[in-house]
């Protein structure tokens, strides 16, 4: 089953509240993009935003961490999410990053950046839930689709293959119309939806045709 996480980053923050009404019947979850200006050239949002959402929906809430040293908030953010991932490229003690999310009982993901390659992953596959590959560069919403992440997903469902791991595929950054039957061919199953969604006229009718596309 293909599953559709709108990204809270791409949400009319003036009116938070009326854009997540507005998707959480007719999504699989929200996703949560958290920077910290390091990692990633931008700062969206912390603690006290996603725990006011928190309190008031029960949607699914996959919170991706595009921050340095994820280790020093997984405790926190476990504590207000379903689904925590961290950037192979953040931390070098990732494993140790992947075991806290689990330990708090949160489904637990590793992302890549368009540049880092899915071999890397080898190692660590085994105990993820979900890979998030991201098919723009991380810290912006609204950027333009890496033709070549089509590629990507394709070796990654190949080496989870090989490896025979049942890992969630997910795609964040660009994703629309125009290529999301590409990466549901080569083996995504999940995709984050920015733009494509809260930017539309009729966000629910937008979710409703990319579902269309792909099933």
């Amino acid at each position: 089953m293909v599953k559709f996480f709108p990204s809270l980053l791409a949400a009319n923050f003036f009116d938070l509240s009326g854009d997540i009404r507005k998707i959480e019947k007719i999504s699989d979850g929200l996703h949560l993009d958290v920077m910290d200006g390091f990692f990633v050239p931008n700062i969206s949002f912390g603690f006290p935003v996603i725990k006011s959402v928190r309190e008031n929906t029960d949607m699914f809430f996959d919170t991706h961490l595009m921050i340095e040293s994820p280790e020093r908030y997984i405790d926190r953010f476990c504590e207000l999410s379903d689904a925590v991932t961290v950037h192979y490229e953040s931390t070098v003690h990732l494993h140790r990053a992947v075991s806290m999310i689990k330990e708090k009982g949160c489904k637990a993901g590793v992302s890549l950046n368009p540049s880092t390659p899915v071999a890397v992953l080898q190692e660590i596959l085994p105990y993820l839930d979900t890979v998030l590959i991201m098919s723009v560069n991380p810290g912006f919403t609204g950027q333009k689709f890496i033709e070549t992440s089509v590629q990507k997903v394709a070796r990654l469902a190949g080496l989870c293959g090989i490896l025979d791991c049942n890992v969630e595929i997910m795609v964040d950054g660009g994703v629309n119309s125009g290529n999301i039957q590409k990466l549901y061919d080569a083996g995504a199953t999940s995709f984050v939806l920015g733009a494509a969604v809260f930017h539309a006229d009729d966000p629910q009718t937008a979710i409703q045709e990319l579902r269309k596309a792909v099933e």
